[in-house]
């Protein structure tokens, strides 16, 4: 894995970042718009299992997506109370304003975010 804030590959279009403690802030919170935070570990099958969806989505909505590796950084997923893997959490505006757990399918997210993927 890259430094904290390398761009990623992903689906066309994609803005896919990776954060960690120290830049989380800067990259979420201070954002203009909605973003979507990827809470994962290089060993979990189901983070694995929804990037692909997570990338394409956000790409096709022009919603940045950051990914914060919760192996090699404590703190963020701490403060959210992050306890299992995947969790997606949707900011805006400084603060968490949609949370998924587990992998689920596409539709899932569209509806949970729709009033953010039609803006």
């Amino acid at each position: 894995m890259e430094g904290a804030g390398a761009a990623l590959g992903g689906a066309a279009g994609a803005r896919v970042r990776d954060a960690g403690d120290a830049d989380f802030d800067a990259l979420v919170l201070a954002a203009d718009g909605p973003v979507v935070v990827d809470f994962w570990a290089p060993w979990c099958k189901p983070c694995k299992a929804i990037e692909p969806v997570l990338e394409e989505l956000c790409a096709s909505h022009g919603i940045p997506l950051v990914r914060v590796n919760v192996d090699e950084h404590v703190g963020v997923p701490s403060r959210y109370g992050v306890l299992s893997l995947p969790t997606v959490i949707l900011f805006e505006r400084g603060e968490a304003r949609s949370t998924i757990l587990g992998a689920q399918p596409r539709r899932r997210y569209e509806r949970e975010w729709a009033a953010w993927l039609s803006a």
